[in-house]
């Protein structure tokens, strides 16, 4: 990948509706909000504050990451964000394992160099100083470049995984993100140690 985001100069394209905009324009938010009652909503939220952070978790281009993801897929009342899906621990899971996809890794580690860069040439800061505005300000910048396209749809790609996948892969925390879209999983769920991932393992280790 020769460009970075914001040195593309393809036309913009149109970036300005949110995933939130979009599903209350269809009536679709409205009917998935009611299904999430806000006091559960918030007993997840009080709940993730109590384990102690991971040492990935205090790096800065994780939190960078992190944040990133919140601003994707933002929190609402009733309505779980990237955070109470734990989308950054499936995202750390997804890509810090030896089956991992060592270019994706390698791009999306590049893209928090990229943005940083930016917002150190637009505001003096990092992305992390910024505010929550000019954080979305600025990925409405990036996305107008084809390498920051690419590199928000990856991350957008990883964290809807969070929101959908079974919990034992790391993401959708207390399932909050099948009891927000009313869906039923399939039964039984893979206990932990019979994971796809942990299957390769022992095929490969054999």
């Amino acid at each position: 990948m020769n460009d970075s985001p914001g040195q593309d100069q393809a036309a913009p394209e149109k970036t300005d509706v949110s995933r939130r905009e979009f599903l209350g324009g269809t009536g679709l938010l409205a009917s998935l909000l009611l299904t999430y009652p806000a006091a559960a909503l918030a007993e997840l939220r009080r709940q993730k504050r109590k384990p102690l952070a991971a040492d990935w978790q205090k790096i800065p281009l994780w939190q960078t990451l992190a944040q990133v993801q919140e601003v994707l897929l933002p929190a609402a009342k009733d309505a779980p964000g990237a955070a109470d899906l734990g989308a950054t621990n499936y995202l750390y899971l997804a890509i810090e394992n030896t089956q991992a996809d060592a270019e994706d890794r390698d791009f999306i580690f590049r893209g928090v160099g990229w943005l940083d860069g930016l917002t150190q040439e637009r505001h003096k800061k990092t992305f992390l100083q910024l505010t929550a505005t000019q954080q979305q300000q600025t990925i409405a910048v990036i996305v107008k470049s084809r390498a920051g396209r690419n590199w928000v749809s990856k991350l957008l790609n990883y964290t809807l995984e969070a929101l959908l996948m079974d919990p034992v892969y790391g993401g959708n925390r207390n399932a909050a993100g099948w009891k927000w879209l009313q869906h039923q999983p399939g039964f039984p769920a893979p206990p932990a140690d019979k994971t796809w991932h942990r299957l390769l393992q022992r095929r490969y280790q054999a």
